[in-house]
């Protein structure tokens, strides 16, 4: 999935992507007067061709020359541009900033908002954190699971939901919590869940 119309970008260049809050994704730099923020804010809503995909992100690997300190944010854009990080690109990443593919495949599964895989429209992240797991989260996820059918870290065959699990959404007096992209709903249980989907069809 490229940049859905819903992304946007703040005036401060800060990048939110669906299924990745937040992410700051590009700095203030500017190289040749143009600010990396834009260079993605200009294809958000546009399908383009893979060619033209690499050559959006040639562009990003100039501008953070090629520094190895600059891998994260690389990664970051590559992900705006491409939905997703398959072998290509991050073999297509090493070559350009002369590292190890190992390397780079790395540090992407390190960090546990990069992805390998195409998500779907939405990202539904349901948290397990200590508070939410004994309120019932587990249940939650279970039954989310049981109305997509998918397990986490999938995808529907449509591409509309991704599954997640994380730690924590920082909700913990209102938990169990859900999130679905940016938007989180508290003191959820298996009941709503149907509810919740309803919004997203």
């Amino acid at each position: 999935m490229v940049l859905s119309c819903r992304d946007q970008a703040d005036k401060q260049g800060t990048f939110f992507i669906s299924g990745i809050i937040p992410v700051v994704l590009v700095d203030e730099k500017y190289n040749g007067g143009v600010k990396m923020a834009e260079v993605v804010k200009q294809h958000a809503c546009k399908e383009k061709s893979e060619e033209e995909k690499f050559t959006i992100l040639s562009k990003v690997i100039e501008d953070y020359q090629h520094k190895e300190s600059n891998l994260i944010q690389i990664l970051h854009m590559a992900q705006a541009i491409f939905g997703f990080l398959p072998e290509k690109v991050q073999s297509f990443i090493a070559e350009k900033m002369d590292l190890p593919i190992s390397r780079v495949s790395g540090v992407l599964t390190f960090y546990s908002f990069f992805s390998t895989k195409p998500k779907g429209e939405y990202t539904i992240f349901v948290c397990l954190g200590t508070a939410c797991y004994v309120r019932g989260g587990k249940k939650i996820l279970d039954k989310l699971i049981e109305v997509l059918g998918i397990n986490v870290g999938e995808t529907t065959e449509d591409m509309k939901f991704s599954l997640e699990v994380v730690r924590c959404m920082g909700a913990c007096g209102l938990a169990p919590a859900i999130r679905v992209n940016d938007k989180v709903y508290r003191q959820v249980n298996p009941n709503k869940i149907q509810q919740i989907l309803k919004q997203y069809s």
